[in-house]
């Protein structure tokens, strides 16, 4: 059984894990079985060799919509490991890595270089720029969990689309 899913959280990724009584083969092409007989136009399903995607339609799509990836592994004691990870689409993904790299980097860096300056007795106005960065670092955090709050809907509805794939897994082991 899945675990409490913390589907709207203070994480930046909401994530689950759950074992399956089923090989790995066999789970994902269950899952992906029951996830094609969901309407065409509400989801969108994008399976790979490793882990299966299931986005939200096109037509329903905003930039804060999330996606779920369901990662499947061999569990040692026989059945299959999911786990499932709530995020954005990749292009928005991408500004916040970004964004976090960017201010990661020129955090650090102003804030060793403020030392320097402090070190041989000079102004340090280098942590001014530390500041900046630790600012807009935050900033882009709480922009996740604005994003997080606009998206519960669909979070939601994503979660039970997975659920419903499952739920024949869990009852009878396939």
């Amino acid at each position: 059984m899945s675990t409490d899913v913390p589907l709207s959280s203070f994480r930046v990724r909401p994530r689950f894990r759950e074992i399956v009584p089923l090989q790995r083969a066999a789970a994902r092409q269950a899952i992906l079985a029951s996830l094609a007989q969901e309407p065409a136009d509400r989801f969108e399903l994008r399976p790979f060799a490793e882990f299966i995607g299931i986005h939200i339609a096109e037509k329903d799509r905003r930039y804060w919509s999330p996606r779920l990836m369901l990662s499947l592994y061999d569990w040692p004691e026989g059945g299959t490991l999911i786990e499932g990870t709530y995020g954005p689409e990749i292009e928005v993904w991408s500004i916040f890595l970004y964004g976090y790299l960017g201010t990661g980097m020129l955090g650090t860096l102003s804030g060793i270089y403020g030392g320097a300056q402090l070190f041989i007795g000079q102004t340090p106005w280098a942590f001014y720029v530390t500041g900046t960065m630790a600012v807009i670092a935050l900033v882009l955090y709480l922009a996740a969990q604005l994003g997080q709050k606009f998206a519960a809907h669909q979070t939601f509805r994503l979660h039970a689309a997975y659920e419903r794939a499952v739920a024949p897994l869990r009852a009878n082991g396939g």
